[in-house]
C-alpha cells in the first residue's frame, strides 16, 4: 500500500505526457499535400465502318486521303454552316464548307466534328482530324454554352432620388386651412 500513491503518480505523468505529445503533434503537423487522381486513359470510339468488314460487309468509305490533311473543323450544332479547314499537298490551309471544291474534281461532301468526307471521282474519302496531344485530352462532345437572354426592358421608370422629391401636398377643408411652412431643400 505504500507504493500505490507513487504508482498512481507514475500513471498520471505517463498519461499527461502522452496527451501533451498527441496535442503537440496535432498543433504542429504539416498540412496534407493534395493528391492528384491518376490520369484517365483516353478511350477512342470504335468506328462503325471498321466493323463492317468483319461480317462480310463492304466499307463504303476509303481509309484515308493521303494528299489532304484536316487541320480543324468548325461544326455547327444543326449541321448546316459547318466548315472544314483543309491543307492540300502542304499548301496553306483553306476553310471550306460542305459542297465546296477542294481541288479540281474533289468536293467536300460532309463535315463532321472529328472527320470530313471528300468526293473524288465517285469515290468517297474520309479525312480524320489531325491527332494532337491537346485534342486527345478533350472529351469527344464539347458542351455548347448558350448565353442567357437579356432581361426585357422595364416600362416603369426608376424612382427619383430622395433629395429631389418634394413632400406630398395635402388639402384640408376650407374651415380648417392652416399655414404650413415650405419644405426645406438642400
Amino acid at each position: 500500500m505504500k507504493r500505490l500513491p507513487q504508482f498512481t503518480s507514475l500513471v498520471a505523468v505517463v498519461a499527461l505526457s502522452v496527451s501533451l505529445a498527441y496535442w503537440a503533434m496535432q498543433l504542429f503537423k504539416a498540412p496534407q499535400r493534395p493528391i492528384n487522381p491518376p490520369p484517365v486513359p483516353v478511350v477512342q470510339d470504335a468506328s462503325v465502318e471498321a466493323g463492317a468488314a468483319l461480317f462480310g460487309g463492304q466499307v463504303s468509305v476509303a481509309a484515308a486521303a493521303s494528299n489532304y490533311q484536316l487541320k480543324g473543323v468548325v461544326a455547327a450544332a444543326n449541321g448546316r454552316g459547318s466548315v472544314a479547314i483543309i491543307s492540300t499537298d502542304g499548301k496553306p490551309s483553306v476553310a471550306l464548307p460542305a459542297g465546296a471544291e477542294v481541288a479540281p474534281g474533289v468536293t467536300v461532301r460532309e463535315v463532321q466534328p472529328r472527320f470530313v468526307l471528300l468526293q473524288e471521282g465517285g469515290v468517297t474519302k474520309r479525312i480524320e482530324l489531325v491527332a494532337d496531344d491537346k485534342a486527345l485530352a478533350l472529351p469527344a462532345a464539347m458542351p455548347v454554352v448558350v448565353p442567357a437572354p437579356a432581361p426585357a426592358p422595364s416600362l416603369v421608370p426608376p424612382p427619383m432620388p430622395i433629395e429631389n422629391q418634394q413632400a406630398p401636398v395635402t388639402t384640408a377643408p376650407a374651415a380648417a386651412v392652416t399655414a404650413m411652412p415650405a419644405p426645406v431643400t438642400r
